[in-house]
Formats: C-alpha cells, sequence, structure tokens
C-alpha cells in the first residue's frame, strides 16, 4: 500500500470569548498545503481578519514542528487558534507488538 499525506486544519476557539459564546473545533482535511493555505487565507479575508498566514511559514513549520499554529486577537483578546497538521494516510503495516505464537512440534 502506498502511504499518503493530507493535511488536517482545525480551528480552535480559545480565549475568554469562547466562554461567552461556546463553539467547537472545526476540523478540515486537504490533499495539497497549497490548497489548504488558498481556503485559509480566502475565509479569512472574507471575514475581516488579518491574513498573516504564507505557505512559506506553514511549510516550514510542518518541516521543524509537524505542526503549525497561530492565533488570532481582537484588542488583546485571543479569539481562535488555527493548527495544521500533517495525518498519514495509509501507514505502512506492522505487526503491532505481537510476536510469533509458540507451539509444540509434533514429530
Amino acid at each position: 500500500m502506498k502511504t499518503k499525506h493530507v493535511y488536517e486544519m482545525a480551528v480552535i476557539p480559545i480565549g475568554s470569548l469562547n466562554t461567552i459564546r461556546k463553539k467547537e473545533t472545526h476540523y478540515a482535511y486537504f490533499s495539497n498545503l497549497r490548497k489548504t493555505i488558498e481556503c485559509l487565507t480566502s475565509v479569512l479575508a472574507l471575514n475581516g481578519w488579518p491574513i498573516r498566514v504564507t505557505y512559506s511559514s506553514v511549510y516550514r513549520s510542518l518541516q521543524l514542528r509537524d505542526k503549525y499554529t497561530r492565533d488570532f486577537e481582537v484588542g488583546g483578546n485571543k479569539v481562535f487558534r488555527v493548527q495544521i497538521v500533517t495525518k498519514e494516510l495509509n501507514p505502512a503495516l506492522t505487526t503491532l507488538g505481537i510476536e510469533e505464537m509458540p507451539y509444540n512440534r509434533v514429530k
């Protein structure tokens, strides 16, 4: 089986504003990092948030730390966090730590 990677983008509500209006974490999955960044920047622009996310910063962060996070705030209050991580599909099959069954050899 061929191993593939997908990008999981999570928008996590944080800060004191989340206590007033409860929101759940929203997850989106993409097979292409460029499409992930395009979707994020277009939604941020559509809703009036400053676009502080670039392809190169996300790519470098994924290479160095295996995840990218950015907090968005208004007036010093954090509103939400964007987190992008790489997920592996079809990992290589392992023995799962299970050893060969011992048996008596019959002669």
